[in-house]
């Protein structure tokens, strides 16, 4: 599933790029990963591929080591900065390739000037009085570089920082800062005055020359008075930590959920309580001079499989949620509680409900849950009330523990997404199916309703997915797929069983899951990781993705493509699904 090695991160739902092998068609010698004229940022680049067994492949004139029973290959080499050329040949047979490594981050141009994209801002932005506003470039290590800006100049000083590795360095243990690469030069101050300052002027000097350059984008300062409320259109505002998709994702806010703008980047708005959103998933509020609101009593009721509670709002605010073992936490952000009487039924699910202020207008909601698995909840505004649905637990019989459950199985990839690429070319899209309907059947006779995202080779989105899972609310969901590295793992010693999750409702499935299916097949243990995906992502039931094995590495595909363990992988699933849930509903 983790089709790092195409260069597409589709841990984070990127599509995957279709890599043909390089090969004559009547060569046993082929490579499929990395393509003749690939680029990459690592230090080390590793070969997928195959050629026929008992006959040594060499590459760049040494023999390629720990080849599978089937003649599979997934070494290693270094690559230094530039072009490197690779030459692998077996017999008769001969292929080459070109593989050119880039510095990471801006590089500053072979003459005096600026990293390209370096300059600040890179969009127009728009700052509110009291806020920091910096400006910053990237350029040649001991120059003098300013800004000028509304008739300011402001003198850039070098900043003395390390560079972070992408996320996707924690699924290799390559998580430390390294050495920063061009030096960052900034500058800060806070303006108060409301008004258009204008793109900033850069100017660098070294060695006795001097080069000018704009930034791309404007600043400005918004005027306080002018206030700009805007309104969440789309069922689920993705609100972040910045302006910009690299940044976190927060709670997402309900559609119909009204905050003001405090500042703006590009197409991104920040809004009151600190949250940034699209503006396209917004549209303005005519005539509204703020939000806030105060709240009252607060009530709840059963419906068929969930509990909801009520609560009642003048103007439906933006909200955050946090998720406990055993408790559920809601925050009501620009809202001052007058709350004095609280209504909970007797629902089995609900052992208390807290709340507290938090000064000067947030209030914090705290359910302490009867059981430490949670199953699943959903928000939703009714006019200007928020709706919280708590899910109850699935009723179960105590011998057949699957029976009354709905599971949704969602086979990974498939149609022109390919997923991973095994060293002979097999596409991850296979075996993910493969596996799927036979976990499918073994569910199913264990008693379980079980949807597919997929039953045959046919494209379905990341984010169709993710609906379906919304829209058919199943008793858990898992996401099949088998895993792969980004260019600097180690193919060739990477194996095992991986689980990834997101909301901590999903976390004990992941984890036993991960445990029950190495323990019980004698794989190796690739992890559990915390990790924000579109289909981990999904709240209203427990939603994990496994990666069951590891398509690059030469040994373990070969277990992978096996119809009698995808036999055996599949039953052994089947069963940690029936004892989880058992152990879950505390049967």
């Amino acid at each position: 599933m983790a089709q790092w090695v195409w260069g597409a991160a589709a841990l984070a739902g990127l599509s995957t790029v279709t890599v043909a092998a390089i090969a004559r068609a009547d060569s046993p010698l082929q490579v499929v990963y990395p393509p003749d004229g690939h680029q990459t940022t690592a230090a080390q680049i590793f070969f997928i591929g195959t050629g026929a067994a008992g006959q040594p492949v060499l590459i760049n004139g040494e023999p390629i080591a720990g080849r599978s029973p089937a003649g599979h290959f997934a070494p290693s080499l270094p690559l230094e900065l530039g072009e490197n050329r690779f030459t692998l040949t077996q017999g008769d047979h001969t292929l080459s390739l070109t593989v050119t490594r880039v510095a990471p981050g801006p590089q500053l141009p072979p003459t005096l000037g600026f990293a390209e994209g370096s300059l600040a801002p890179a969009v127009d932005v728009a700052h509110a009085p009291g806020d920091w506003v910096c400006l910053g470039a990237i350029a040649p290590a001991n120059a003098t570089v300013t800004a000028s800006l509304a008739g300011q100049t402001y003198a850039l000083l070098p900043q003395i920082s390390q560079t972070l590795p992408p996320n996707s360095a924690v699924l290799i243990d390559q998580t430390s800062p390294t050495a920063a690469g061009p030096t960052t030069y900034e500058s800060c101050f806070m303006a108060a005055t409301p008004g258009s300052l204008g793109q900033p002027t850069y100017s660098l000097t070294q060695a006795g020359s001097t080069v000018t350059a704009q930034a791309p984008g404007a600043i400005s300062i918004v005027n306080p008075s002018a206030v700009e409320v805007v309104e969440v259109t789309v069922p689920a505002g993705v609100a972040r930590t910045g302006p910009s998709t690299s940044y976190s994702r927060l709670t997402p806010l309900p559609q119909g959920s009204r905050a003001r703008v405090t500042a703006r980047a590009g197409d991104w708005l920040r809004l009151d309580y600190g949250g940034w959103i699209r503006a396209a998933e917004t549209q303005a509020v005519a005539g509204a001079s703020g939000v806030r609101s105060q709240i009252r009593g607060v009530t709840s009721r059963q419906v068929p499989g969930w509990t909801e509670i009520h609560f009642p709002l003048q103007v439906p605010v933006p909200v955050s949620v946090r998720q406990d073992t055993d408790r559920f936490i809601l925050t009501l952000h620009n809202t001052v509680p007058q709350t004095d009487t609280i209504f909970v039924t007797d629902d089995g699910l609900i052992e208390r409900f807290d709340w507290s202020p938090v000064l000067p207008d947030q209030v914090e909601y705290r359910i302490n849950l009867k059981t430490p698995q949670q199953w699943g909840y959903k928000l939703r505004y009714e006019g200007t009330t928020l709706v919280l649905s708590l899910r109850q637990p699935p009723a179960v019989q105590r011998d057949r523990p699957l029976s009354g459950t709905t599971i949704l199985i969602d086979p990974g990839h498939g149609g022109d997404e390919l997923g991973a690429l095994g060293p002979d070319g097999t596409p991850e899209k296979t075996p993910n199916l493969d596996v799927s309907l036979l976990l499918q059947t073994a569910l199913e006779a264990r008693g379980a309703r079980v949807i597919m995202t997929r039953t045959d080779d046919s494209f379905l989105g990341v984010n169709d997915r993710a609906t379906q899972i919304n829209q058919d609310e199943p008793t858990l969901a898992l996401s099949i797929h088998y895993n792969a590295l980004p260019d600097a793992g180690d193919a060739e010693n990477t194996a095992g069983i991986g689980a990834f999750w997101f909301h901590p409702q999903a976390h004990s499935l992941a984890q036993f899951l991960h445990d029950y299916l190495v323990a019980e097949l004698d794989r190796p243990s690739y992890g559990v990781f915390w990790n924000n995906l579109g289909l981990t992502r999904p709240h209203v039931a427990p939603s994990v993705l496994l990666e069951l094995g590891f398509m690059i590495n030469p040994d373990e595909f070969e277990w992978i493509v096996d119809p009698q363990e995808q036999v055996r992988l599949a039953e052994t699933l089947a069963e940690g699904v029936e004892l989880w849930v058992r152990q879950a509903v505390g049967e």
